[in-house]
């Protein structure tokens, strides 16, 4: 390199010469020849240290190649050394291995076996609500299962035989421990929880589930019918004894669906207007024949005393307004008479039958309102359909729920208010069948005092 940079530097050096001569202007013809001939001494003697300079770097370019040339033989050879080392080395391990299986004989079976059974139990322990009351036990089993490379010792196998009759035995019994429980609102509390086996944890506030990912135990977003919910309250106030108690074998995955059960609040709901208006028509109806059988009632009433004291008729009851009727009319003839008696008893009759009509439309037309609600669902539901297609169910879960709630809504309705209306009007036939006995009795006897 360094014998480029003087050849370099010696041209540059001979260039600003020979420009500086050429610079001087030749005055005659035998001056510019001298100036040629000098130029062409100096090139010449350039030319002659460029050739030396270039025959001394070839000189060191040979001796990098030699070098190079060595290192490469140098590198192969090491290569074929260690090609030949590898295939020792394989044919060291394939022996080793079948000495390594001989060895080992049937221990090599028992690995697996004793990871594929880890593996099982770890998979069932970590979900298993008895990790609740005993946290952190099934750590070693998923190293055994996932980490471990070697043969199982003793202790790791007696580890294995423990967890697993751990399991068993806490599956057969009923216990009480207490735990943190972490609250919906995202607090936390110690709670006394009662396990039932493998299947349940009920805490204070009814069914607890157990999350096997974070660790915790936490209540139910929603707990299921009251029923369920009471056998588990007299399960945790229990201290002996037998308890009927609706235990979940799925380890709450039937909690799990009775939780997306809709309550009677969310079906009812579920009728949309329709129902609303049913409820609105049962509710009047009963009103109506309650308030109809009471007064009824007491209007019975106060007729029976009237019969026991016919010769004073009082206002206060349709008996006593007939009665008063035919004291004012003694004197007129019996056909007269009857027809007097026959228009008192239509001007009671407004009053005795006034609303048991309206009880019987309501029953008439809550069925016919139910059916108008399963209309109307039906032809949402053939909407959805025909915008989302038959994929999702769910998407045609609310109109199909108010098609049938509605129905549902209209046959109960209707029951209760038919009820009704038959009992208001077996009172109201009652009433009227006394008045028209009576009045039939006082023209019997009238006609019969005409006669004699």
């Amino acid at each position: 390199m360094k014998p480029v940079i003087k050849s370099l530097l010696a041209a540059a050096s001979l260039a600003v010469v020979a420009a500086g001569a050429q610079a001087q202007e030749a005055k005659s013809l035998q001056e510019l020849l001298e100036q040629v001939q000098q130029n062409r001494v100096s090139e010449a003697r350039i030319n002659q240290q460029r050739e030396a300079e270039f025959q001394s770097a070839r000189a060191d370019k040979q001796a990098l190649l030699r070098r190079a040339q060595a290192e490469l033989k140098a590198e192969q050879d090491r290569g074929d050394r260690l090609q030949q080392q590898f295939s020792d080395n394989e044919v060291t391990l394939n022996d080793k291995a079948a000495e390594l299986d001989q060895a080992t004989g049937t221990l090599g079976e028992m690995f697996g076996v004793v990871r594929q059974a880890s593996s099982e139990a770890y998979g069932r322990i970590s979900t298993s609500i008895v990790s609740a009351q005993f946290p952190g036990r099934g750590e070693f089993l998923a190293k055994m299962s996932e980490e471990s490379r070697g043969l199982p010792n003793i202790a790791e196998l007696e580890d294995l035989w423990f967890a697993l009759q751990k399991e068993m035995t806490e599956g057969g019994e009923v216990v009480r421990f207490d735990a943190e429980v972490i609250n919906l609102d995202g607090g936390s509390a110690t709670q006394s929880i009662v396990r039932v086996g493998t299947f349940n944890l009920i805490g204070e506030d009814g069914y607890l589930a157990y999350d096997s990912e974070n660790k915790v135990v936490q209540p139910l977003g929603r707990q299921p019918d009251g029923h369920f919910v009471a056998s588990a309250e007299a399960l945790i106030d229990a201290t002996s004894g037998l308890v009927p108690f609706y235990a979940d074998p799925s380890q709450g995955a039937i909690l799990g669906l009775l939780k997306q059960k809709a309550t009677m609040s969310e079906r009812y709901h579920a009728g949309g207007p329709v129902g609303y208006t049913i409820t609105l028509m049962l509710g009047i109806g009963l009103l109506i024949g309650l308030y109809k059988m009471i007064t009824l009632t007491l209007v019975g009433g106060k007729m029976r005393s009237q019969l026991k004291n016919v010769a004073n008729p009082s206002e206060s009851n349709p008996l006593g307004r007939i009665l008063k009727v035919y004291q004012e009319n003694k004197g007129a003839d019996a056909e007269n008479l009857e027809l007097k008696l026959d228009e008192a008893i239509l001007r009671e009759l407004p009053k005795i039958e006034s609303g048991i009509n309206v009880i019987k439309i309501f029953a008439a037309i809550a069925p016919l309102l139910g059916l108008l609600g399963t209309v109307l669902g039906m032809i949402e539901t053939f909407q959805t359909i025909t915008l989302f297609g038959t994929g999702d169910p769910r998407m045609m879960a609310g109109s199909i729920s108010m098609a049938l709630v509605t129905t549902a809504q209209g046959i109960i309705a209707a029951l209760p208010l038919i009820l009704t209306h038959s009992i208001v009007a077996s009172r109201s036939k009652s009433i009227i069948h006394i008045l028209d006995e009576q009045t039939a009795g006082i023209v019997a006897a009238h006609s019969e005092s005409e006669n004699a």
